[in-house]
C-alpha cells in the first residue's frame, strides 16, 4: 500500500468550517509534509502531541514543513481541542470512525471481549488494562519518566510560566527548580502537564470523546518529501508512545529544543 496515496484519497471534516474535503487540501507543492493520524481528540497522546507541535511550531514552519492532523471525533470535539491546545483549525480534520486507521493498519489496541459487556464497556476495560501496561508497549516506562524527570529532554515549563492543573494549586515554572535545577525535564514536570490535560478532558468528556468504541485505537505519524516518498513513520504500540523518541518527540524533523 502506498501510504501517501491512501492519505491523499482520504476525506475528513475540516474543523475550521465543517466542510468535508481531502485531508491534504492545501498541501500541494509542499517541500515536506507531516501527517499525524491521531486517535481520539481526548487521548493522552493526542493532547501531548499537539502541545509539542505548538511549542515548536515556529521552528517547524521555518523549516518549510507543512502539517495536517486527522483524528476520530466531531467538529465540536475538534473546536474544543483547538481552543484548548491552540492547534490551527484549518489543519485539523475529523471523522466519527477509525476507517483510515484500519486502512493504514494502525494498532487498534487491546481488544479483549468480556461476556455481558457491550462494545463501549469493553473498550473502557481494555483502556484501563492498557494504562496498566497490558497490551500497551512502553506505557508504564513513559508514565514513570513523567514523574522522575529526564535529563535527555528539554525543560518543558518556563520559569515564569504559571500552569493550572487541578486539583493542584497554580504552579509557577520556577517551582520545579526545587526538584533538581533547570534546562532539562525536571521531576514531576511532565506529569503536571499530563494532569492538566487529563483534567481538561474529564471536565468535557462527552465533547472530547463522543464515541467510546475507539478508546484503545492508536495512531501514527508519517513524514513525506515533495514527491510523496516516505521519510519517516512511527506507528504507536501503546498509550504514551506517539514518538520513537519521547524525550524529544519531534527530533525526527531535526528540530532541537533551542530552535
Amino acid at each position: 500500500m502506498n501510504i501517501f496515496n491512501c492519505l491523499k484519497q482520504t476525506q475528513g471534516l475540516r474543523v475550521s468550517d465543517g466542510m468535508m474535503v481531502p485531508i491534504l487540501s492545501g498541501c500541494e507543492g509542499s517541500s515536506r509534509l507531516l501527517v499525524m493520524v491521531w486517535s481520539q481528540l481526548g487521548d493522552f497522546d493526542t493532547l501531548e502531541y499537539a502541545w509539542w507541535l505548538q511549542k515548536q511550531s515556529s521552528a517547524i514552519i521555518a523549516k518549510g514543513i507543512t502539517w495536517r492532523s486527522f483524528a476520530i471525533g466531531t467538529r465540536q470535539s475538534g473546536l474544543k481541542f483547538c481552543d484548548y491546545t491552540g492547534f490551527n483549525r484549518e489543519w485539523l480534520f475529523v471523522a466519527p470512525q477509525a476507517e483510515i486507521h484500519q486502512k493504514l493498519g494502525l494498532y487498534q489496541g487491546l481488544s479483549w471481549k468480556i461476556p455481558g459487556l457491550n462494545q463501549s464497556q469493553n473498550a473502557w476495560v481494555n483502556l484501563m488494562l492498557m494504562c496498566a501496561g497490558i497490551g500497551s508497549q512502553g506505557t508504564l516506562k513513559e508514565v514513570f519518566r513523567g514523574y522522575r524527570g529526564d535529563k535527555k529532554a528539554p525543560q518543558l515549563i518556563a520559569d515564569q510560566e504559571v500552569i493550572h492543573a487541578k486539583p493542584l494549586p497554580a504552579i509557577k515554572g520556577s517551582f520545579f527548580k526545587l526538584a533538581g535545577g533547570s534546562g532539562f525535564q525536571r521531576p514531576f514536570e511532565l506529569a503536571t502537564i499530563r494532569l492538566r490535560n487529563m483534567t481538561e478532558v474529564l471536565s468535557h468528556w462527552q465533547t472530547y470523546v463522543p464515541n467510546a468504541d475507539y478508546l484503545t485505537q492508536r495512531g501514527g505519524t508519517f513524514f513525506f518529501d515533495a514527491q510523496g516518498d516516505l521519510l519517516y513513520e512511527h506507528r504507536e504500540k501503546g498509550i504514551l508512545g506517539f514518538a520513537e523518541n519521547m524525550s524529544n518527540p519531534l527530533s525526527f524533523l531535526s528540530i532541537t529544543s533551542h530552535d
